[in-house]
């Protein structure tokens, strides 16, 4: 991310953001069970919201400097948090009740590795499991936010099929403004 955006993911106007209005928005009413996996949390404002609602919580971050802050920060808690790449998680099949991620699918660099990591949250999750989260849809401010960034916006409009495709059923996709919302489930 630039420096710009880096910053502004780490900012009190970020947090209430995503802590206030997205994450709660995202969950809706999901019953996320006892062990999470967390999907890029970047530096850590969605783990924060997080912690206190699950049991267990495990998040994977692919950029070394945020895993190794948010690996120090979340010392002693309820939180794993794994260095690693959300496209190839280093997981059993089937660790986890729940996966979430907001707003970093599209900095996963291709169209092909955003659909390896729906395909790794399916494996990872455990029969039944849900898959929940958002992601931004472009706009102006979003544009200059993400310049020079590995930016690769994801279309709301095909993400259900995408989602099924990585093996997931019952797939819902719902448009806010400049933001998206899924849910889906691993088959039984």
């Amino acid at each position: 991310m630039n420096i710009f955006h880096r910053w502004y993911c780490n900012s009190d106007a970020w947090a209430k953001r995503l802590q206030g209005a997205m994450i709660p928005w995202a969950l809706g009413d999901a019953d996320l069970g006892d062990d999470v996996i967390e999907i890029g949390p970047g530096p850590g404002l969605s783990t924060d919201y997080l912690r206190d609602r699950v049991p267990h919580l495990t998040s994977i971050e692919v950029d070394h400097k945020l895993a190794q802050a948010l690996i120090g920060r979340m010392a002693g808690t309820n939180v794993t948090v794994v260095e690693g790449d959300g496209a190839a998680m280093p997981f059993p099949d089937a660790s986890f009740s729940a996966a979430v991620c907001f707003t970093m699918l599209h900095h996963v660099p291709t169209p092909e590795l955003q659909d390896k990591l729906l395909a790794q949250a399916c494996r990872v999750l455990r029969p039944g499991g849900l898959f929940l989260g958002a992601d931004s849809t472009p706009t102006l401010r979003w544009r200059v936010y993400h310049l020079f960034d590995d930016c690769v916006p994801v279309d709301p409009d095909a993400f259900a099929a995408r989602l099924e495709a990585a093996g997931f059923r019952d797939p819902e996709v719902q448009r806010g403004p400049d933001i998206f919302r899924f849910r889906a489930q691993k088959p039984e």
